[in-house]
């Protein structure tokens, strides 16, 4: 783990990042010792940041990457946190700079279970706020999804969808969302509440005028034709069942999906 350049295991407890929250992560797929999407990653940092009122030593960045990425296995995953420096107690920030800690960790362990060909999703309970400041973030307050998270009903469940307190279709615990309803392939509109995924933007780049972003209901997507979840770790995940508190719902794995999950094995090749 690098600290501003430095191995390290340890920040100080005044850092900003545990008090507050203060502050933004990525998580980027490297496969084969190639960081996928890096520059999609980088880019949305950098707006995180000037949306938050950081500063972000870009060139420093660059070379911390080099150095973690020399000895990455083939098959791993960076993390990128940001935090802002610690400034004493209170929550008025007192500046702009900030902390960079770079870790390498290893793959997903789930790829066995090929999720790839279709998986088991739930519904949480737990909503997500609206809150258009912070709509499209990767910050790193994620309180909401560990509350969802805890709702897990067993492992053979891959994702919870998660609902905002208007009760509109909004995400993943930790993906994006599309689906295929009335032959027209949306995506949740995420000016409010949501992080708006590299995966998400590449895909919705990829399809062009074919997706929309759309406000969609709980009804709405009870009578999607496909369903797919995608992040820039995991790829492209279709949807073959929604367990509600009622019932469960089935779909089939389509078109869309198939295409998206093509894009997505380029850009590992």
């Amino acid at each position: 783990m690098l600290l501003n350049g430095q191995p390290a295991s340890e920040i100080t407890l005044l850092d900003r990042g545990l008090a507050y929250g203060d502050g933004l992560f990525e998580t980027i797929l490297v496969c084969h010792g190639k960081p996928v999407f890096l520059a999609e990653h980088l880019a949305r940092l950098q707006h995180g940041c000037q949306q938050l009122g950081m500063e972000l030593d870009s060139g420093a960045l660059q070379s911390e990457l080099a150095t973690v990425l020399a000895t990455a296995a083939a098959h791993s995953v960076l993390k990128i946190m940001v935090t802002r420096h610690a400034s004493g107690r209170g929550y008025r920030p007192g500046n702009a700079t900030c902390n960079r800690i770079l870790s390498m960790h290893p793959a997903p362990g789930y790829r066995d279970r090929h999720p790839e060909l279709g998986i088991a999703m739930f519904l949480c309970k737990q909503q997500l706020s609206r809150q258009p400041a912070l709509a499209g973030l990767k910050h790193m307050n994620r309180l909401e999804q560990v509350l969802a998270s805890r709702e897990w009903p067993d492992e053979s469940f891959m994702e919870g969808l998660m609902l905002d307190t208007e009760g509109l279709v909004i995400e993943g615990t930790r993906s994006n969302v599309f689906a295929v309803i009335e032959g027209k392939l949306l995506t949740p509109d995420l000016s409010h509440s949501g992080v708006k995924g590299v995966m998400r933007n590449v895909l919705l780049e990829k399809f062009g005028a074919a997706a929309t972003v759309a406000a969609i209901s709980l009804q709405q997507l009870r009578e999607a034709d496909e369903i797919f979840i995608c992040n820039s770790i995991n790829g492209v995940w279709p949807v073959l069942t929604l367990a509600t508190a009622d019932e469960t719902w089935y779909f089939s794995c389509g078109p869309r999906a198939s295409q998206a999950q093509a894009w997505f094995a380029g850009a590992l090749a």
